[in-house]
């Protein structure tokens, strides 16, 4: 396993190279002056060019990426220009939010995906294949943009039972009943499509299981299509299943920037959209990469993850 992620890790850091790079030049494409927002209509050109001088916007582009990547290297994440703050402090508060958030639906879309995956192998029935596979459409064509105000309308306004949005007051641990008020909401629009493809895909993966050989066999030694399901196609469906999780917990952080601005969650996504309307860009660039390294994060571990599960595959690059 070691062996393994040395050998991953430098393709995992080529990859954060290569993604700082696109996103520190995109962002100096983006229309707009941080130092002109910082001065005000009314300032003058003396005084822009002071405060350019004072961010480092007048020093070449290259000066500025090496300056930014010097200071990412020994962890000094700097100010945010117009939001206020240090960037380190604004990054783990949202990220704190964020992971609460995600976490919490993915734990949702996982536990909906396996239960109703083997609902419908354990006691197939045409009518339980017509309500999975309408709910899963369902799920899979609306945007969360769309399924976010239909659930605040519903259980917040028509019946209202639980918040309409933001974090509980007391925070997630000091009233954990009121924790789970807050997070229902935001975490179930958050599952529904991921919880529709993990269930499309593992109810699939365990039907071809069950027309392999070995199961004809454990069939014909007496053992009960439970077990068989249980205990032999689904451990045999999870390692190509958790590569489909993997790439849904990449999307999960993407929905979740859309679902912080539907349900007022001030994450990560709420950080990002401050950012760029503002023209911050210490503060989108450090989100931006940190998006990245997270999902390089995620694929690295469910390779791993996939070694353990399936003895096919061998760490260190031997077949």
């Amino acid at each position: 396993m070691t062996r393994y992620l040395l050998h991953r890790l430098p393709s995992a850091l080529l990859v954060l190279f290569g993604a700082s790079v696109l996103i520190f030049l995109l962002l100096r494409l983006v229309p707009g002056d941080p130092a002109t927002i910082l001065a005000g209509n009314d300032a003058t050109p003396e005084s822009v060019a002071a405060i350019r001088h004072q961010l480092g916007l007048d020093q070449s582009i290259p000066v500025q990426y090496l300056s930014w990547l010097g200071d990412l290297v020994t962890l000094d994440l700097g100010r945010s220009y117009l939001i206020g703050g240090q960037i380190s402090d604004l990054v783990g508060r949202g990220l704190t939010n964020t992971l609460v958030l995600t976490v919490t639906a993915l734990v949702l879309a996982v536990v909906v995906s396996v239960a109703v995956s083997l609902a419908s192998v354990l006691w197939p029935s045409r009518w339980l294949n017509t309500v999975v596979a309408a709910a899963n459409t369902i799920a899979v064509a609306l945007p969360t943009f769309v399924v976010g105000p239909l659930l605040v309308l519903l259980f917040a306004v028509a019946i209202p039972i639980l918040p309409s949005g933001g974090v509980p007051p007391d925070g997630f641990i000091a009233r954990p009943d009121i924790a789970v008020q807050y997070l229902l909401l935001p975490a179930i629009c958050l599952a529904l499509p991921v919880a529709a493809a993990l269930t499309r895909f593992l109810t699939e993966s365990l039907r071809t299981e069950l027309t392999k050989p070995y199961v004809l066999t454990a069939r014909s030694l007496g053992v009960g299509h439970r077990e068989i399901v249980t205990r032999g196609a689904l451990r045999n469906a999870l390692p190509t299943s958790l590569t489909v999780l993997g790439l849904q917990t990449g999307q999960l952080l993407g929905g979740a920037v859309l679902v912080e601005a539907a349900f007022v969650w001030p994450g990560i996504g709420q950080l990002i959209e401050q950012g760029i309307s503002r023209r911050d860009y210490p503060v989108v660039q450090v989100l931006l990469l940190l998006a990245v390294a997270v999902f390089v994060v995620i694929q690295l571990l469910t390779d791993l993850a996939h070694a353990w599960l399936d003895p096919r595959v061998r760490i260190g690059g031997r077949s």
